[in-house]
Parts: C-alpha cells; structure tokens; sequence
C-alpha cells in the first residue's frame, strides 16, 4: 500500500512538472489507431482522429474502443472511444479519451466534420473540449480546433496534412498550461487490397520531429497483422486483429526500450454499409 501511494505520487508530481510543456494524449501506437486516414479500403471509425478529411469517404457508421495500460502501469491508463456517422451533408464524428486515473487525468470530447471537395480532395475539421483534473487542485479547461486535408493523388496513393491547435488554446487563460501546435503531413500507398503502407511527419511543438511508421497485411479476408515504429520514442508496435462478422478484436503490443512493454485492446464494429449522397 505504501508503494503504491508513493507511486501516485510520484506520477501526480511529473503530471503536474510537465504541464508547463503540455503534450497531446495519443495512443503509445499512434500510427495503430490512425493509419487508416490514408486508406481507401482500409479506414475504420478511428481514421479520423488522424485526419478529420478521413470521414468524408467513411459510408459506414461505426464504432471503436482502443484501451491501453502504458508500461504496465495502472496510473497511466489510456482510453479512447470514436463513433462515426455519415449523412446526406456530410459525415460526423465523435471521439472522446481518457487518460490517467482518479488523482490525476485528462480528457478530451471532440466533435468533427468531414466532407468531399471534389473527386481529389476531401476536408475535415473538429472541435475539442479539453480538461485536466489534478486530485486537490481542481479542473483547468481548454478549448481547441484541429484541421486536416486528404489529396488522393492516384487510386492507391493518398497524402494529407493536419493542423492541431494551429492558434495556441491555454488551460482557463493561465500563461503557462497551454496546448502546444502539432502540424502532420502523412502518406498512404496500398500496393494491393490486403497490403497497406503508411508513414507521416509530425513536428509538435518544442519537440524533436517524429516519423510514425506502420504497414498491416491482410492473411485472410478475417485475419490482420499490423506493425509500426515511433522514432521519437525509438519504440515500435505489433498488431493482431480477427473480423467476426462486422466486429474487429484487435490486440496490441507497444515496446520502449526503457519503460518496457506497453499492452493495448482495439474492438471496432461497423454497422451496415450506408450510401449516402451528399448535398452539392
């Protein structure tokens, strides 16, 4: 039990260190969740909290559930939860996370919108509403707007750009707990239907550039293997998911060379295709 409270402790006190260079909560597997943005076939109810343009072109209402426990640790808990819905004037999102446990956490609820611009390119947008709950302090609150673009460059290659927090939100106006600025350009290439390869450059900022790196081959039409690499945090991730019906499990294994292994749980469900026209 001692152990214990002083291990809360002692994340409460880095949480808390480091919020003066606020970073943005994704998932240790980054490219895990978002790699489908850059997919034709490949997307799924998470593609877009990569890049909201990724919902323009996602006809399926669907769900997803992504759970991780970074480096074995319960303190560092992290939950993710997207929705999607597509109607005649576009398609919508939802995403809300969780990250952290009762004495300190951060969450997040998002709403987005995506929709075609023409044959080429699509356009999505999506608002946060950022929190932070430190056990003894209370609640500091931000809001925040990320934006992205997809260009499809051939019917196998896709690339796109995203803005997040692009004008500097700060926790409850405070000089110091801001949102830092992250800008991402991405690449996809499916060299076949069951082969999908996809790489992006993200520079946030006050830290070093990173490259998320991922590839996933379909076995059968029901079983995914999926892998990918971190360079900033030189860790890299494995994947393995089977398709009962419309249900996706997919487990997740994230290894730092540090801090060890970090074990992670994807289920996404896809509700009946729908074919929706949207408004010109």
């Amino acid at each position: 039990m001692l152990m214990r409270k002083i291990s809360s402790l002692v994340v409460i006190t880095l949480s808390v260190h480091f919020l003066q260079a606020q970073t943005l909560r994704r998932p240790v597997a980054a490219s895990c969740t978002g790699a489908g943005a850059y997919s034709n076939t490949h997307s799924d109810a998470f593609s877009f909290t990569a890049n909201q343009a990724a919902l323009a072109r996602f006809n399926n209402t669907g769900v997803g559930v992504y759970g991780e426990r970074r480096f074995m640790l319960n303190e560092l808990s992290f939950y993710n939860l997207a929705f999607t819905l597509p109607t005649h004037s576009g398609n919508f999102g939802f995403k809300t996370t969780y990250y952290g446990f009762n004495q300190y956490n951060e969450t997040q609820a998002a709403l987005a919108y995506g929709r075609k611009l023409g044959d080429k390119m699509d356009v999505g947008v999506q608002f946060n509403y950022n929190m932070i709950k430190v056990a003894g302090y209370g609640n500091s609150t931000a809001i925040s707007f990320e934006a992205g673009l997809l260009f499809h460059l051939t019917d196998r290659l896709n690339a796109g750009i995203h803005l997040n927090n692009p004008v500097g939100g700060k926790y409850n106006k405070g000089e110091d707990e801001k949102l830092p600025f992250v800008y991402t350009a991405g690449l996809g290439y499916e060299a076949s239907d069951k082969f999908f390869v996809s790489a992006e450059i993200q520079k946030e900022e006050d830290q070093p550039v990173n490259v998320n790196a991922g590839l996933q081959y379909k076995f059968l039409p029901q079983l995914i293997a999926r892998g990918g690499i971190a360079t900033a945090t030189s860790s890299f991730w494995l994947g393995l998911g089977i398709t009962i019906n419309e249900l996706r499990v997919e487990a997740v294994a994230t290894y730092h060379p540090q801090l060890s292994i970090t074990p992670g749980l994807m289920l996404i469900y896809n509700f009946k295709t729908m074919h929706v026209k949207e408004e010109k």
